[in-house]
């Protein structure tokens, strides 16, 4: 591969991984991957000599559709990473030395708060660093955020900066209550923080202990003369401030500190991923300037994932929703990264080959970025003659069927039940809950466990996913079930080694609970999702959102999409053959024909209103015949209403940008789309623009 395909690869890949991050609460890489992807894309355009447009040259994240945009009076910037001595010496000398103020690097959501005279009256997430969420009502619950600044003589105008997190003992508690009542646990204290202030009603947020601490500003004419003297300030005014910070000399003090920081981190109340350096001197700091995306004057020092060695106490599978059989590790319990360990995936068998890991190894665990637990490989020399060799097992660890490749060459083991597994139907009902498909919130893993797999076989009342629309109340209220751990089906135990064993339905008066109604109002909400959603749903091998979009916006409706031919369904764009072969295979199968009927029959979505047919949108619209592509943050309307306004004017909703998009509609955070529009001289409007077509339409 060419150094600038290589270098449009990774820009692609990082765009992913940011908006998986930043807008959906997502990690689909470890920290560590990431910055190694960062590092080698910054190397390769220093050889090329150029990187305009790219990600290394913006901030992370941009505004969601959800909130409405704030632009923040300075901007909010990231930083620049230093892994390890050499690195920071080298900014140190570049910076021109100390003194340095240092302080944890928290792992949290960055957050801007603007106090006019004193009052709070604004707060926003960093978004693109030029444009933000006003998250305002969500960040007023937040208690230990004064809404009025204690003294008197305030700024004019002031913006402080800091992070929303989760204590990390607020963040076990509250993803036990969420498991307790049938829910779906958050990844890590990041996610959950982010995912808590980022709700459109504030009333979530209050639910959530939320605490923030300030570590900067943005606007502010102010007269200190350090960083040092700020902190001392904003304390006085009675915001929330660190009191693990230090003012240091030189590189050396700092690099004491750093590793001092590092050997106590499990000790602070909140996760921290490294420590931040800031030139502590403010005049120096205006000097030094910044980049277009991080300030020349500070630093972020990462540590490195932390690793441990344990014992591989044995190797067993897990069963997907579309029947691919994963070995996972069971080890030897031990505390990584701030957390206690026990599990750890190893993908495919080839994998457990490549590593050259025996049952009965000590191994290298390491919890990259502090979150997914990963096996790094054998101590070779700790053998004690007595360890053996993983062996695939040919059967289904749930239902006995014989594992098989799903086609020549295919790597992966796959059970062929798909009906009668029990793993396959219990991942399958979790994933329809899950973001991903129906967003079903008491769907979780536990939840979907306890309706397909409950203690007494006869009370569960889910046997395949068209039973799922017609639950009943009193099909939920006898239901006794394990708690099962969410990555590989294993039943979780209490405090004595007993499996856990709850009702989770029902009082301990025999009531309904609050998760037996919830679910039935839930599950009544998503009959009305969106088409493609419910596509999704379906479990369809191959078929993700973007090739569901496609098919729903082509065809309008399930029925239409099933009755295609396998050609027909390949001409779609983004589809082909092999994802064509694999809607037809799935529905020549009866029971999944029954599954659609009965969705049908309950009411759950099945078709797009007004369109008209396989290969054509509504007639009549002031947009027929029109590809239109919608990016950045949308002021008036989400961006799914503005596609769902182009879809019943007659146009394509499309999700990519090409030579035949008729026009791209860019509000503020557009990114690679409007870049790619403006490469191919496609037309873009602006959001008021798109309002006036609309309009018009309309007379």
């Amino acid at each position: 591969m060419s150094d600038s395909a290589r270098i449009q690869e990774l820009r692609e890949l990082i765009e992913t991984y940011r908006t998986a991050y930043y807008q959906d609460n997502q990690l689909l890489i470890s920290d560590a991957e990431y910055d190694a992807l960062e590092r080698e894309l910054k190397a390769l355009e220093a050889d090329a000599g150029e990187d305009t447009e790219s990600p290394t040259s913006r901030v992370g994240g941009q505004a969601s559709e959800l909130f409405s945009p704030h632009k923040h009076l300075e901007r909010m910037l990231s930083l620049d990473n230093a892994f390890g001595a050499e690195d920071f010496e080298a900014w140190s000398e570049r910076v021109g030395g100390g003194p340095f103020l240092l302080e944890p690097k928290i792992d949290g959501l960055a957050v801007s708060l603007t106090y006019q005279s004193g009052r709070l009256v604004k707060a926003a997430t960093r978004g693109d660093g030029e444009t933000g969420e006003d998250v305002t009502a969500n960040v007023a619950t937040i208690k230990s955020i004064p809404r009025q600044l204690a003294g008197s003589n305030h700024p004019e105008i002031v913006e402080v900066r800091g992070e929303v997190f989760f204590a990390l003992d607020d963040f076990a508690k509250l993803n036990a209550s969420i498991v307790e009542a049938g829910g779906k646990p958050f990844a890590n204290p990041r996610n959950s923080a982010s995912g808590s202030l980022r709700q459109k009603d504030p009333a979530v947020s209050a639910s959530r202990p939320l605490k923030m601490l300030v570590h900067g500003f943005g606007a502010w004419p102010t007269s200190f003369s350090s960083q040092s003297e700020v902190y001392a300030q904003l304390a006085k005014w009675g915001l929330p401030t660190t009191s693990n910070f230090k003012v240091v000399q030189g590189a050396q003090e700092a690099l004491s500190f750093i590793a001092e920081l590092e050997k106590g981190r499990h000790s602070l109340e909140h996760e921290i991923d490294g420590v931040v350096a800031k030139v502590d001197d403010l005049a120096r700091q205006r000097e030094l300037g910044a980049t277009s995306r991080a300030p020349r004057w500070a630093i972020a020092y990462k540590y490195p994932p932390e690793q441990v060695n344990t014992k591989l106490i044995d190797i067993r599978i897990s069963i997907g929703r579309t029947g691919r059989a994963t070995p996972f590790a069971v080890l030897s319990p031990v505390r990584v990264a701030g957390s206690e360990v026990e599990f750890a995936t190893l993908h495919n068998q080839d994998q457990v080959r490549q590593k050259g890991i025996l049952i009965g190894d000590t191994v290298v665990l390491r919890k990259a970025g502090d979150v997914i637990p990963e096996i790094l490989g054998p101590v070779a020399e700790l053998r004690s003659g007595s360890e053996r060799e993983f062996v695939m097992p040919t059967t289904c660890p749930e239902c006995g069927s014989e594992l098989a490749p799903a086609s020549e060459g295919d790597v992966d083991l796959r059970c062929p039940n798909a009906r009668s597994c029990p793993a396959q139907l219990r991942e399958r009902i979790a994933y329809i809950g899950s973001r991903a498909a129906l967003d079903i919130e008491a769907l979780g893993y536990v939840s979907a466990a306890a309706l397909t797999q409950p203690l007494e076989p006869s009370a569960a009342p889910i046997q395949s996913e068209a039973d799922l629309f017609d639950l009943k109340l009193e099909q939920l209220l006898p239901i006794r079930a394990m708690v099962l751990d969410p990555d590989t089906g294993l039943p979780k135990h209490d405090a004595d080694g007993n499996p856990k064993v709850v009702e989770f339905f029902r009082k301990k008066d025999g009531t309904p609970g609050e998760t037996a109604l919830k679910l039935l109002v839930n599950l009544e909400q998503a009959k009305t999702r969106d088409l493609w959603r419910v596509l999704v749903s379906l479990s369809i091998r191959h078929v993700g959102p973007v090739a569901a979009r496609a098919l729903c916006d082509h065809f309008g409706s399930l029925g239409a999409i099933f009755d295609a031919s396998e050609d027909e369904l390949s001409e779609v764009e983004g589809v082909g053959p092999t994802l064509a072969a694999s809607i037809k295979g799935w529905w020549e199968e009866d029971w999944h024909q029954e599954i659609v009927s009965r969705w049908s029959a309950a009411g759950v979505t099945s078709a797009i209103p007004n369109h008209q047919g396989p290969g054509s949108m509504p007639r009549g619209g002031f947009f027929a015949g029109m590809s239109i592509v919608v990016t950045g943050t949308m002021t008036s309307m989400s961006r799914d209403e503005a596609e769902a306004k182009i879809i019943s004017e007659g146009g394509k909703a499309a999700s990519s940008v090409s030579k035949k998009t008729s026009f791209v509609v860019a509000g503020p955070g557009a990114g690679s789309k409007l870049a790619k529009a403006e490469e191919l001289g496609v037309e873009v409007i602006g959001e008021e623009e798109f309002l006036a077509r609309l309009q018009a339409s309309a007379n």
